[in-house]
């Protein structure tokens, strides 16, 4: 492996390490700070590539903000870039608990006055840090009034906690489904107009 090559994955460990280092409340939190990092300051990825990153990693089982990672990381660096990316974005929570697990108890942190304001001072800071992304998404993707209504309904049936209609997996597979029909056919009118006006 060349200098140049080194210092490309070095600088792909060190943003995503300091992603996992300063992100409170789980992937949704982080997905603003990887927006800004990737899109905005390095520039690796455009925010449309983001946004189908996002989906995918959305789609797949397991911790979004790991994720994330791992599909940007693809992007950029191939698979030794996505491994590089999880161990950055893993590694700050990693130390951080194994720390909490050998030197503090759930009681310490309890009765602590001073840990107890500071999470309770963090937790507005996370609910903004999940509705941002959702608004940059929602922008991004061109959400206007009229398509508002699935996201909405979706939400609402998913909060409902009505059997089947509130498990966000059949929704998953039904967007994909409904994404697949819609485009095939828009598709397929676009080959058809094309071949009228020739």
């Amino acid at each position: 492996m060349d200098r140049k090559s080194l210092k490309e994955y070095l600088q792909l460990f060190l943003s995503f390490l300091k992603i996992g280092a300063f992100t409170f409340g789980g992937g949704w939190a982080m997905i603003s700070i990887i927006e800004r990092e990737v899109v905005t300051d390095k520039k690796w990825i455009a925010k449309e590539e983001f946004l189908d990153l996002l989906a995918v990693a959305q789609s797949l089982p397991g911790i979004l903000a790991v994720n994330i990672a791992v599909a940007v990381g693809n992007r950029i660096k191939g698979k030794t870039g996505s491994v590089v990316a999880a161990i950055g974005t893993i590694m700050p929570s990693f130390v951080i608990i194994l720390l909490i697990a050998m030197y503090l108890t759930p009681e310490t942190i309890k009765n602590n006055e001073i840990l107890s304001r500071i999470f309770k001072g963090i937790r507005p800071a996370v609910v903004a840090l999940i509705v941002a992304p959702v608004i940059s998404s929602a922008k991004s993707a061109k959400i206007n009034m009229r398509t508002a209504i699935i996201p909405v309904a979706v939400a609402l049936l998913i909060y409902s906690g009505i059997g089947v209609i509130s498990n966000p997996i059949l929704y998953i597979l039904l967007g994909g489904v409904l994404g697949v029909i819609y485009y095939s056919h828009k598709q397929q009118k676009t080959v058809a107009d094309k071949k009228e006006e020739g």
